[in-house]
């Protein structure tokens, strides 16, 4: 869900690439703004004060790393997320110790792309956010730390409700096992396997938000993930 007035800058070289991101993240509903190169980058940062950045690591003449050292030197007060090829854990590591905000490696999932860029939008733009999400008859207030569904309240762990939470600041887009790992347990490297500790939550949160109800909300995408939406009529 695209955050509102929210400004996105693109640097990157790749034409094509930059056209096609360009393209996709505007008929998500934000404003977005293309650099080709690190100079043409920067300036677009000083006069068009984006709220995020979409950095790729190879350019010509300096590096994005280079790029995002820069940015944190002189204290700009900017998302970022990298977006590139080089995607080792070595790579990953010091693209995060640098600074970045989030990391995501090419080829990717568009539809995770918008999501982690909605979900770094909404983690650091204050007071915009509405207190409580609905989906259906099911509301999830993130300042209560309360769900309900059909006005009954839920008896949620508070894992469980973070995982609804995140679930519900997603809803109706597919999340992945990596995206939870990373974003609701923390859990960085995806060489610590707790894909069945994410299968065994999601079991339990489906009990407590599913199974009293006829109509089910929390869908598992074969091969994908899991995604928090009211069920096509």
């Amino acid at each position: 869900m695209a955050q509102p007035s929210s400004k996105i800058l693109i640097i990157e070289d790749d034409r094509k690439m930059s056209d096609a991101l360009v393209s996709g993240i505007q008929a998500a509903g934000y404003e977005v703004i293309a650099a080709g190169s690190a100079e043409e980058g920067f300036f677009l940062v000083h006069s068009e004060h984006p709220d995020l950045l979409l950095l790729d690591l190879t350019l010509p003449q300096r590096n994005g790393l280079d790029i995002l050292r820069q940015l944190r030197k002189d204290g700009i007060d900017l998302r970022v997320l990298i977006l590139t090829s080089h995607n080792s854990v070595e790579d990953r590591v010091a693209g995060l110790n640098t600074g970045a905000d989030d990391y995501l490696g090419k080829p990717f999932s568009f539809p995770e792309l918008l999501a982690r860029i909605d979900a770094l939008l909404r983690r650091f733009l204050p007071s915009k956010e509405i207190s409580a999400l609905s989906i259906g008859d099911l509301c999830v207030d993130r300042k209560a730390r309360t769900a309900s569904r059909g006005g009954d309240i839920l008896d949620l762990t508070a894992r469980e409700f973070d995982l609804l939470l995140y679930l519900a600041e997603n809803r109706g887009r597919t999340v992945s096992r990596e995206m939870l790992a990373r974003d609701v347990w923390r859990e960085m490297s995806r060489f610590t396997p707790i894909d069945n500790v994410i299968d065994v939550q999601i079991a339990r949160l489906r009990r407590k938000v599913d199974d009293p109800f006829s109509v089910k909300l929390l869908q598992t995408i074969r091969g994908l993930g899991f995604s928090l939406r009211e069920p096509l009529p």
